[in-house]
């Protein structure tokens, strides 16, 4: 069980037990469910949060890649590509496998 807070975030049973999950962004319900793995929308009621969560499993969604865990900000936290890097991991390929002209 998890206590909800500001920072809680990710797929819970659904304390409403209209779904099997449901999406907690910043410790609330949001209209993000889930149910044998495919996701839709609908609004949580308007009725108290319980204060304990149970989260998901992690292996409880076999079709899931896992992208729904991805933040929308993630691109903007990555390391910035180099283009050093790149041209020192092209000119390995070459020397290793040849070129192809």
């Amino acid at each position: 069980m998890t206590t909800l807070t500001a920072t809680t975030w990710g797929w819970f049973r659904d304390p409403y037990e209209e779904h099997q999950y449901r999406y907690f962004s910043e410790g609330r319900p949001t209209k993000l469910v889930r149910d044998s793995g495919l996701e839709s929308f609908d609004p949580p009621p308007d009725l108290p949060v319980p204060r304990e969560a149970v989260a998901v499993d992690s292996h409880a969604h076999a079709l899931s890649d896992g992208a729904d865990m991805r933040r929308a900000d993630d691109a903007e936290r990555a390391v910035p590509c180099s283009p050093r890097a790149v041209w020192e991991k092209a000119i390995g390929a070459i020397f290793r496998y040849g070129s192809a002209g």
